[in-house]
């Protein structure tokens, strides 16, 4: 696997991971690897299962803060507990009221955009779909629909981008879909399409400072390759570390002030759209994103222990990281589709097992919701997320090729996966090295 098996000078420290639903198990399980003592927390009752025989699991995380030298937050929601707990001298990895509030909170997140001097898009924020529709009517034009809030997965799938230029086809989905979409989706934003490379721009922040390099990174979200059919919370991601770019320096850089006011330790990053035109920043993910540090870790060759620790401390350093590119696939099964929803078709999948056709030769393969019985790998929970499988390179091709030979060593029933993760490259670089963000 990635992780080294060594914690170097560090000694063994005890790590807590605290979250809402089963995402950071991969990262805890590199922990333990290190030689690290580790618990988690899930709060989600449908992640029971997950993470068994990998990582050590508790109820109560709080009987539990004073045992850990590093508590992890991996999502959002937690921010409160998190602020409280550094004024208490605790060293604390995740969010802030203000980082939950700039992700959770669209129109929030836009507002502090434009205070930090970062260019933003035009943007409604609304919580009732008539005047949406009135809106829309009155101002004729082409727009994305996005849930505000910390919406479940399944709710970003309602996520629509309009293809008509006078924007009828939202308005008709807005007067189709109000009832059902008002119960599921209460707060959304329109926001005004613009067209260009999607792109985003990452780092991690140690209370004071970005730690370099940054990480740019390519999101493919629909289910299904050449982006087609509904969004997911990510099928497979492209990624490489960099110096500080143009990119960074007009978005991310900005919000360090902010940042250092708000106590924020983690990471933290802006997607995008670009052009020839412009930055036109979307979101921020103020968190660990996922499978987004499945992939960092192919690409960090500290140890994760290490670099954990001088982060939480509020250490100034440089994550040592590979050259070249990393490419992330996630496996999934049809469970994907129905979550807990469909109880059927989870129980149909749920315990199959995940076999390997060599199974001492398991380099780039990162947990999901899964668990080990008996020394044998199996699926669990609810998600139909099971595995993401990284690769490297110098270049994209070679990075792409050696995560889909690595997939190749996977046996589950019913399993599926992109297969065009990272092609795009060729012509999104082009454009954005035209463009002279890269630099």
């Amino acid at each position: 696997m990635n992780g080294q098996n060594s914690n170097g000078n560090l000694g063994i420290k005890k790590f807590l991971f605290v979250s809402l639903e089963s995402l950071s198990g991969d990262l805890a399980w590199q922990l333990t690897k290190e030689g690290h003592e580790v618990k988690a927390h899930i709060k989600d009752k449908h992640d029971a299962d997950v993470y068994n025989g990998f990582i050590e699991k508790i109820d109560d995380w709080e009987s539990h803060k004073d045992w850990a030298d590093i508590i992890v937050f991996d999502d959002v929601e937690f921010g409160e507990i998190a602020d409280k707990l550094r004024k208490n001298g605790k060293l604390v990895i995740g969010g802030s009221k203000y980082t939950d509030e700039l992700e959770m909170d669209r129109d929030f997140g836009q507002g502090e955009m434009k205070k930090c001097g970062i260019n933003t898009l035009p943007q409604w924020q609304f919580s009732n779909y008539d005047e949406a529709v009135e809106f829309i009517e009155k101002n004729p034009e082409r727009y994305v629909f996005k849930p505000s809030g910390n919406t479940p997965s399944a709710g970003k799938g309602l996520l629509f981008i309009g293809q008509e230029e006078d924007g009828k086809d939202l308005l008709e989905l807005l007067r189709q879909n109000r009832t059902v979409w008002t119960k599921k989706v209460p707060v959304f934003q329109l926001q005004k399409y613009v067209s260009g490379v999607e792109v985003a721009v990452g780092a991690f922040f140690n209370g004071k400072d970005f730690i370099l390099p940054i990480n740019i990174n390519f999101e493919h979200k629909r289910v299904f390759p050449g982006d087609i059919g509904p969004f997911t919370g990510e099928m497979g991601t492209l990624m490489f570390w960099s110096e500080s770019n143009k990119l960074f320096r007009m978005t991310l850089e900005k919000m360090k002030p902010a940042l250092v006011e708000s106590g924020y330790i983690g990471y933290i990053d802006i997607n995008c759209i670009v052009n020839g035109k412009g930055i036109y920043p979307l979101e921020f993910t103020a968190r660990f994103g996922y499978p987004t540090i499945q992939i960092q870790s192919e690409g960090i060759t500290m140890p994760a222990g290490e670099w954990l620790y001088k982060l939480a401390s509020g250490e100034n350093f440089e994550l040592k990281t590979k050259k070249g590119f990393q490419v992330g696939v996630r496996i999934s099964v049809p469970t994907l589709f129905v979550k807990a929803i469909d109880k059927e078709t989870v129980e149909t999948y749920r315990d199959l097992p995940i076999l390997f056709k060599k199974p001492d030769s398991l380099d780039g393969i990162h947990i999901e919701d899964v668990k080990m019985e008996d020394g044998v790998w199996r699926i669990a929970g609810t998600s139909g997320c099971l595995l993401v499988v990284t690769g490297s390179g110098t270049t994209v091709n070679e990075a792409r090729q050696q995560a889909y030979t690595r997939i190749k060593n996977i046996m589950v029933q019913g399993m599926f996966y992109r297969t065009d993760i990272g092609l795009k490259w060729n012509t999104d670089s082009d454009k954005l090295q035209t463009w002279g963000y890269l630099y």
